[in-house]
């Protein structure tokens, strides 16, 4: 099974965070305390990290789609759409992590339609667009948004085709395994 410890993503010829440290700001980092939602307290607003060369492993192995994309144009380096956009490398699913600060950005164009182009091309691969608000998750459909509200680590989101008169569409809804008793 791939280990997402295992995979080190390469930023992309030309691509570096300069100022950006948004980041630094939509995670959960337990290893400096960072909660999603504030700045990490080593985030030096406009300069980067103030403990870069002893950063966490979690934090030197991460680079966003930005980064690692070069077909991604300048309206989605983080600091600028206020969101950072990541792979799962195992569900394959597009996360994209939303600046609190500007909780509704990702419905604002040129992002939106944009967002839904790529939820139309993973529905088929049954992949997901999460956009995540701390720790609250909306499932971008290609016919619609679903709010899941908190999924929590034990739960899993699970999608279930069904034919409309209007044609195929999608339901979601998170769900807990189901518990075996011997």
């Amino acid at each position: 099974m791939l280990s997402p410890d295992s995979i080190i993503a390469q930023p992309a010829p030309g691509r570096a965070c300069g100022t950006c440290t948004l980041c630094c700001k939509v995670y959960d980092v337990p290893a400096v305390e960072s909660v999603a939602g504030q700045w990490c307290r080593h985030t030096v607003s406009g300069r980067g990290c103030a403990i870069h060369a002893t950063r966490p492993d979690h934090c030197r192995a991460f680079h966003c789609l930005w980064m690692t994309e070069g077909w991604l144009g300048p309206e989605w380096k983080p600091e600028r759409a206020k969101m950072v956009l990541s792979l799962d490398p195992v569900s394959r699913n597009m996360n994209v992590q939303v600046d609190p600060g500007q909780a509704n950005v990702w419905r604002r164009e040129p992002y939106y339609t944009q967002l839904r182009r790529w939820a139309v091309a993973s529905a088929p691969k049954r992949r997901h667009v999460l956009v995540h608000v701390n720790k609250s998750t909306t499932v971008i459909l290609p016919d619609r948004d679903v709010a899941l509200g908190i999924v929590a680590p034990d739960e899993r989101i699970v999608t279930r085709e069904r034919m409309t008169p209007q044609g195929l569409t999608f339901d979601v809804e998170k769900v807990r395994p189901t518990v075996q008793v011997p």
